[in-house]
């Protein structure tokens, strides 16, 4: 398997879009995207996120794309938004080696933590992280307000 992991371009942007669309899809709620490829591309414009690309064959295989938040506790933090790869191609390395990335951008703009959401159903994605040490807390609900 040859995959070059590299920062995104403006122009990964269509395969970024249609791979959170999958990403939506497997968590079993394809309706609540109601982000527009539009959407992403003014906000990549604006430096709202960042993201990191796993480039198999020429096609964009997967993807963590993220963007910095502040923890009062610790300090700056990178907030993993979305982690995904392909779904067929899972169990090969790929997730691994865009999470090492990620971590390695996340030591490199100085933070003190790496944090992210996963479902409780999705075994799999649990079981990759605290195969990384990851410290997964149960006891903190997440707050939402929706605007749109």
């Amino acid at each position: 398997m040859s995959v070059l992991i590299r920062k995104g371009e403006a122009s990964d942007l269509p395969s970024v879009f249609e791979l959170v669309k999958e990403l939506a899809a497997y968590e079993k709620a394809p309706e609540q995207v109601t982000a527009t490829l539009a959407d992403y591309q003014r906000d990549f414009d604006e430096n709202i996120y960042d993201f990191i690309v796993a480039v198999q064959n020429d096609d964009i295989v997967g993807i963590a794309l993220f963007y910095m938040t502040y923890s009062t506790w610790k300090g700056r933090m990178l907030f993993l938004e979305d982690f995904v790869v392909r779904e067929e191609l899972r169990g090969q390395g790929l997730g691994q080696l865009l999470f090492d990335a990620t971590i390695e951008e996340a030591k490199r703009r100085e933070c003190k933590l790496l944090k992210w959401e996963v479902l409780d159903w999705n075994e799999p994605a649990i079981q990759f992280y605290l195969k990384n040490n990851a410290v997964l807390e149960k006891n903190w609900w997440d707050g939402k307000i929706y605007f749109n």
